[in-house]
């Protein structure tokens, strides 16, 4: 087996195996700043954006601490989805399976809503090593007695800002006060809001607070392409574009299950294999679908921004932006579905002249657009949509700097006024003229 810059954390043989076989060969960055902290047992806070390696960044360090004699919880893993807990489990296995020929078996389980809660409390009789799941389901089965905390050394709060919006912080809180007070907390967020600040003093002494600040504010390798709606049929435009750029694997975003339902519908009348993602379906219709999105049975998701945040999607070419969010920070959660793993990929929004202000703050923010559009099934690069604006700032500055040239004279004549605009006009005519050379 070859070396492996994980290494340096010597990690148990069985999860340097499974490291090769998952293909990881350097450590992200927090990962390198989280791994030492969690295996000295610190209580840690790790921000950073969203595709950074959050995950595998306590996974490695937890299943590394397992102790497979003790048939007892020792670590607790809460999400703030039921798609995002499940992917988290899948991650678990990946890795612990390397682990019964050299130790034996690491027991694992997740718990989600939407399943048959007596069937999950019969199973356990038997307490796993390591729990994922949904806080509220968590919350039950420990007030039902199926599943005890009291011995869990860790807690992990994975995506803490997106808990805070879903309301999930209380239940989280709840299992906290369930487990020892020498509780090792680890939060990972992309944002640290003020509301999570009290919440995270409760339980957490002095933590260690590791920051990966972007070197840009979405990944260097996606094009950010913006397309106008101009007069045209917006679901039509859809169309053409996804017609045009045949991706290997879509995801189209709404605002509202309403509109991804309308938009979902729309697309497979056009004869298209779309998948639909939102809060809406049920447990079953949505485990239903992401399996089919893993057996690529679609080319295109139509998603709310459940699907922008923790589920990993593999293979997305392409994010297109039906409506742009309203939480300007769910832009580059939306983008960041694209180009990971090192993979380059395009974002596309189609947007109107009310999204201005919004497209505005985005390049403020460090978001660079390339004006597009289609014309006959092809695309063409078009003029920046500030054109009008900045030509208009451009003659209002040589009016006001003409206009401050020409003094008023101290004694008031009769035609002095048409004396002053023949003067005005001389200059803007220089100064245009300046213009146009340069």
């Amino acid at each position: 087996m070859s070396e492996n810059r994980f290494s340096i954390f010597h990690f148990k043989s069985f999860i340097e195996k499974a490291i090769h076989e998952l293909g990881f060969n350097e450590p992200t960055e927090i990962q390198k700043k989280m791994i030492p902290n969690i295996m000295r047992g610190e209580s840690a806070i790790g921000q950073s954006q969203t595709g950074t390696g959050k995950t595998h960044a306590y996974l490695l360090p937890i299943i590394h601490s397992i102790d497979v004699g003790k048939e007892e919880v020792q670590a607790v893993i809460t999400a703030p989805t039921r798609e995002l807990a499940s992917q988290i489990y899948h991650e678990i296995q990946r890795i612990t399976k390397w682990a019964e020929e050299d130790q034996g078996s690491i027991n694992s389980r997740v718990f989600i809503g939407g399943t048959d809660k007596q069937r999950t409390i019969e199973k356990l009789k038997k307490q796993p090593h390591i729990i994922v799941g949904t806080p509220g389901r968590i919350n039950d089965l420990i007030k039902e007695q199926a599943l005890f905390v009291h011995t869990a050394k860790t807690l992990v709060v994975d995506e803490a800002d997106l808990m805070l919006d879903m309301g999930f912080l209380f239940d989280v809180d709840q299992i906290a006060g369930r487990m020892p007070e020498n509780l090792q907390m680890l939060v990972f967020s992309a944002t640290i809001p003020e509301k999570i600040k009290p919440f995270l003093k409760k339980y957490m002494e002095n933590p260690k607070y590791e920051h990966v600040q972007p070197k840009h504010i979405s990944a260097e390798n996606i094009d950010h392409i913006l397309v106008p709606l101009k007069s045209r049929e917006k679901s039509e435009l859809l169309y053409q574009i996804l017609d045009s750029i045949n991706p290997y694997l879509a995801i189209v975003f709404t605002n509202t299950k309403l509109m991804a339902d309308e938009v979902a519908d729309k697309l497979a009348g056009k004869g298209l294999k779309v998948g639909k993602l939102h809060g809406d379906l049920t447990p079953r219709e949505r485990t239903k679908v992401m399996k089919q999105i893993r057996n690529l049975d679609f080319q295109y998701i139509v998603a709310t921004d459940l699907a922008a945040r923790g589920i990993d999607i593999e293979g997305v070419s392409h994010v297109i932006n039906y409506e742009l969010p309203q939480d300007l920070d769910f832009y580059v959660h939306r983008a960041g579905r694209t180009a990971r793993a090192g993979l380059s990929g395009i974002a596309i929004t189609i947007f109107e002249p009310s999204d201005e202000d919004a497209l505005n703050r985005l390049e403020k923010m460090g978001i660079t657009f390339i004006q597009q559009d289609i014309h006959k099934g092809e695309w063409v690069t078009i003029g920046d949509r500030n054109k009008r604006s900045k030509r208009k700032k451009g003659v209002d500055e040589i009016e006001n700097k003409a206009r401050s040239m020409v003094k008023k004279p101290k004694k008031v004549k009769p035609g002095y006024k048409k004396k002053i605009t023949r003067q005005v006009e001389q200059i803007k005519k220089r100064e245009r003229k300046l213009q146009k050379r340069k």
